[in-house]
């Protein structure tokens, strides 16, 4: 996805962003440490990050900066709780370590924490020790969906957003120093000269990755106006496309934890040069762009079906 870079820190975070998907909801535990301040962490990143599953109900203690870093559960079905040298940090019901990184000269552990589920990732939890203070904790969560991808350098770590068509974000810096800053503002920006002739549905893993060709945008956006990052949301829970017998291509998706509730539809006809939305809520009929009674008769019928009439 091709994205703006409005300030130089933020090209340099995307250069160091980690590709998407590569952290899974799961219970990893890290590699400890070589000693207990954290030595581990003048190593590549990545080698910090070699993990080993654990049991449901607890992962290894972490050694930190001559303590120790535990995930405990102390209820079944409970959150879990992150604590260090047993004083609560965090809690939730997804609580992992990911890594331990050097910034400058002072360690900090990475663990995420979020609630699960569907399509939404965690919250960073980033922990470290100032020289002779206490142990501090900051948590980025850009939305209700989690973080964005941590990408570290030498002094800081940056947090890039995963945009949705017609969204702009803050990149976010983090450093021990300075603490959590704004490095600049990314826009969502389609693949520049892509038109509908480029439009191949075989390579998209959502439906919302039609939004990368220009042309499908730029029609999306003359429809949805300021209602277009809604609308993508309520695609993000999907998969693939099927095809109407006029060639046109849709699917169907739901917003994440909220399938049911908040359910979207998205069509494209390359030939016609034609986009499709609709999303149902708490309304009993969807909201539509265009309004339904314009859809042609094979489109209007995937819709019907994709919603159970």
């Amino acid at each position: 996805m091709a994205r703006s870079l409005l300030a130089g820190a933020c090209a340099l975070a995307w250069l160091l962003m980690p590709a998407p998907g590569a952290h899974a909801q799961t219970d990893p535990v890290l590699v400890p440490a070589d000693d207990a301040s954290g030595g581990a962490a003048d190593q590549d990143p990545s080698s910090t990050s070699n993990a080993a599953l654990a049991d449901a109900d607890s992962q290894a203690p972490i050694p930190f900066e001559g303590g120790q870093l535990t995930i405990m559960q102390p209820e079944q079905d409970g959150e879990k709780v992150l604590a260090y040298d047993g004083k609560e940090l965090a809690s939730n019901y997804d609580v992992s370590f990911d890594r331990i990184v050097k910034i400058g000269d002072v360690s900090v552990a990475l663990v995420d924490v979020g609630d699960g589920g569907n399509q939404c990732g965690p919250a960073k939890v980033i922990v470290w020790k100032p020289k002779d203070g206490e142990i501090q904790t900051t948590t980025v969560e850009q939305d209700e969906c989690g973080a964005p991808p941590a990408a570290v350098s030498d002094d800081a770590i940056y947090f890039v957003p995963y945009l949705l068509p017609g969204e702009t974000k803050p990149a976010l810096r983090w450093s021990p120093t300075e603490g959590l800053t704004t490095s600049g503002n990314l826009t969502y920006t389609p693949e520049p000269g892509t038109d509908w002739k480029d439009v191949d549905p075989s390579k998209y893993e959502n439906v919302i990755d039609a939004f990368h060709n220009e042309a499908v945008y730029k029609a999306g956006q003359a429809l949805l106006g300021k209602d277009m990052p809604d609308v993508a949301t309520s695609l993000l829970v999907g998969g693939g496309t099927e095809k109407t017998a006029s060639g046109a291509f849709y699917a169907t998706g739901c917003v994440p934890h909220d399938c049911g509730g908040n359910d979207g539809f998205m069509a494209v006809d390359p030939v016609k040069h034609k986009v499709y939305f609709a999303r149902r809520g708490d309304n009993p009929e969807p909201d539509a762009w265009p309004p339904v009674k314009d859809w042609p008769a094979d489109i209007k019928k995937a819709l019907d079906e994709a919603q159970g009439n």
